[in-house]
This record gives structure tokens, C-alpha cells and sequence, in this order.
């Protein structure tokens, strides 16, 4: 993992030209310091241009917009060489994001416009609340978790320090997306694991159950990925990604994508597992390693029911609104399952499910064999000692 970590280190992503589309622009940040309602009728007589990340609606809707009330917002630049100039934009009525004054916002800027229509505003700044949000988690974390709590957090640190220095910019430079992935999800697995659990065999057997699973997760990716002919370009921004960088293996990139996902569950169950069979082997001594795989695996079953529900729940939910669209389309089952969109990620849940589930009695039988032969089994000295009379009695009543 080290000399994979080293050889492909990448020292920053590569440089390109901006395109100015979606996430490839300029932006800055700005405040909205003045707004003005007037007559929708006047500012499409003046030929105005609303704000240029909203829709207008058509029919009926586009006479209520032309009769109703818009607004006109002057914005402030506050960052980059333009700071203080201001500009204009229109807001409509039934556009879903309303400004106001005082309101701090993001704006895009494309030099090559005319000066007038240089800037425009595309989102809303929400670094305070997601800050604020941010200091809320990380003071639950420590309060509850204290000094381990404390060690997540660090490693989470470092878990987004090697996803932004190495796995992105490796990708990016053309490495091979799994190897990356391989590499980077193995070097954060062990840090996010000794760093909060120790350096023990415990910890080891957990590091060993996971890694297992990944290369299952790897193999079934890649098989079943390539065997349905997914191509990891799907949507606006992979579609930018290839255009950019036309070397990266957009296939492999996806394969990638799957197993960094399914590495963050799997760190849980093989931990809960290898933590299980731990305390049943302090809470009863004199059971052997069959006895406790037996025992680990039941609670492993309900393990395996819960966080396969899960896994499934945050995928749906995360395209919730591509499967309201087919919805709405009336479109089958099949072929909302054949369509590429819905096959990614029937394909990522389904491998890392397979993995999840794979875990389980890997990690269980690892953590049994271990905690057998570091601390076997052993009849407790009271019950050993209340024995031995009790078969020498039988023996003299037997002659």
C-alpha cells in the first residue's frame, strides 16, 4: 500500500482551460444589497434577462409571470478583481429561488461576455449554516465518544485529505481508477481503523475481514460492470469529466466509485463483528471457536438485515427524483431497470450488498479462529476444582 501510495502519488491535478459549464466556471462571492419589485409586463417590454439558473414556465403560467410582480436585485461582488462592482438580475416570480436583501450568494463569471452580462448569480452561499452544521456534528462526536470520538474525527481529517491529494488528482492525471481506488481505500481503511481501534488483533482481524470483502466487491464490480456494458457516462457532469480529461476510463471510474463506497459500511459491520465475538469470548471463556462463530453469525443475520435495507434506502434516495421522472413517464419496471441511469446503481448496490453480506461470516470465522488461539478456552478454577471430588466419588462408589 505505501510503495502503491508512492508510485502513484500525482502532486496536483492536472491544469485545463475553464469551460464555463456547470462546475468547470468562475466563481465569486457576492451579496445581494438592494431589491426592488416592479411589473413583470414592464421588464419583459425592456427585454430584461431574469437570473440565468431558473426556467420559465410556459402557457398559462408565462401570462400569470407577465402580470405579476418581478424583482429587480442589485448584487455587490465582494471577492477577486471585480470586488465591489455591482450588477442587476430579474428575478421572476415562480423561479423557486427568491432573493433578498442582505442575502449572501455565489456568481459566476465569463470573462469572455459582454461586461454587462458577465456576472450572474448560480447559487446561494450556505458556508455559515453548513459550517454551524458541521460544529454541531463534531461537538456530538466528542461528547459522546470522548478520546475515540476524538480519533474519528481525525481520521476523517485524513480520510478527506487522501481522497482530495491523491485518489481525485491520481484519477485525473490517468491512473487506473481501481488500482487508485484499491490503494486509497486501503490506506484510509487502516488509518480510520488503527487510529480509533488501536493496534491489537482485534483491530488486525477487522483490517483483514475488510480488505477480503473489497476484493470481492472488486472482482463482482468489475465482472458484472463489463458484462452489462456500463459505460460510467451517464449524466452533465461525467459527460464534462470525458470531455476534459478523454483518457480517464469512465467504466473503471464508476468501479471505483463503487468500492469507496461500500468501504465506509463495511468498516462498521467487520468492526461490530470482530467486537462481538471479542465480548462473547470474555463473557463466556469456555467457548470454542465453533461455538463462537455460531454465536457471532446470529447476531451477524441481524446485522446483515439492517444495513442491506440501508444501503438500498440511500441509493433510492439519492435518486429519488430520476425515479420519479420514470414515474411520471408510466415507464415499466423493466425498462426503468435497463435504462443505464437506473443499472448503475442497481449494480452498485447489488455488489456492495453481495460484499456486505460476504463480511460477515468471513470476519466472524477470522475473529473466532484469532480470539480462540490467543485465549483459549479454559474451564473456570472453581468449576474445575468442585469437579475433580465429585468424579472421585463416583469412581469410589463405582468399585
Amino acid at each position: 500500500m505505501v510503495v502503491g501510495l508512492a508510485v502513484l502519488w500525482p502532486g496536483g491535478a492536472p491544469p485545463h482551460e475553464r469551460t464555463g459549464v456547470g462546475f468547470d466556471r468562475q466563481t465569486q462571492q457576492a451579496t445581494v444589497t438592494k431589491v426592488v419589485e416592479l411589473s413583470c409586463q414592464s421588464v419583459n417590454a425592456s427585454g430584461s434577462t431574469p437570473t440565468g439558473d431558473t426556467s420559465t414556465a410556459e402557457g398559462s403560467s408565462a401570462v400569470q409571470q407577465a402580470e405579476g410582480e418581478c424583482k429587480r436585485a442589485t448584487i455587490r461582488v465582494d471577492t477577486g478583481d471585480d470586488k465591489g462592482r455591482t450588477f442587476e438580475e430579474i428575478v421572476q416570480p415562480d423561479q423557486s429561488r427568491q432573493l433578498h436583501e442582505g442575502q449572501k450568494v455565489v456568481v459566476a463569471y465569463e470573462p469572455s461576455a459582454p461586461k454587462d452580462l458577465q456576472y450572474s448569480v448560480t447559487d446561494i452561499n450556505r458556508r455559515l449554516p453548513l459550517a454551524l452544521l458541521a460544529g454541531i456534528f463534531a461537538l456530538a462526536v466528542v461528547v459522546v465518544g470522548r478520546l475515540r470520538g476524538l480519533m474519528a474525527l481525525v481520521s476523517l481529517a485524513i480520510s478527506f485529505l487522501l481522497l482530495n491529494f491523491f485518489i481525485l488528482p491520481a484519477i485525473l492525471q490517468g491512473s487506473n481508477p481501481l488500482v487508485v481506488a484499491v490503494i486509497g481505500s486501503s490506506a484510509i481503511m487502516l488509518i480510520a481503523l488503527y487510529l480509533c481501534h488501536g493496534l491489537s488483533a482485534r483491530t488486525s482481524v477487522a483490517v483483514l475481514g475488510t480488505l477480503i470483502s473489497l476484493l470481492l466487491i472488486g472482482v463482482l464490480g468489475s465482472l458484472f460492470i463489463g458484462w452489462a456494458a456500463l459505460t460510467g457516462n451517464t449524466d452533465d457532469n461525467t459527460g464534462l469529466i470525458h470531455g476534459l480529461y478523454p483518457s480517464i476510463d469512465m467504466s473503471g471510474l464508476l468501479l471505483a466509485g463503487v468500492i469507496i463506497g461500500s468501504l465506509g459500511v463495511l468498516d462498521d459491520v467487520t468492526v461490530t463483528q470482530t467486537s462481538a465475538v471479542w465480548e462473547l469470548h470474555e463473557a463466556n471463556p469456555t467457548m470454542g471457536w465453533r461455538g463462537l462463530y455460531r454465536a457471532g453469525i446470529r447476531i451477524g443475520r441481524d446485522h446483515i438485515a439492517s444495513v442491506v435495507n440501508t444501503l438500498v434506502l440511500a441509493y433510492a434516495g439519492a435518486a429519488l427524483p430520476l425515479l420519479l421522472l420514470f414515474s411520471i413517464a408510466q415507464s415499466g419496471v423493466g425498462t426503468v431497470a435497463n435504462s443505464e441511469l437506473v443499472a448503475e446503481e442497481i449494480v452498485r448496490t447489488l455488489v456492495g450488498s453481495i460484499g456486505l453480506v460476504a463480511s460477515v461470516p468471513v470476519t466472524t470465522a477470522l475473529a473466532a479462529l484469532v480470539v480462540s488461539a490467543d485465549r483459549p478456552s479454559r474451564v473456570p478454577e472453581a468449576a474445575a476444582g468442585a469437579g475433580a471430588p465429585a468424579r472421585g466419588r463416583g469412581r469410589r462408589r463405582k468399585r
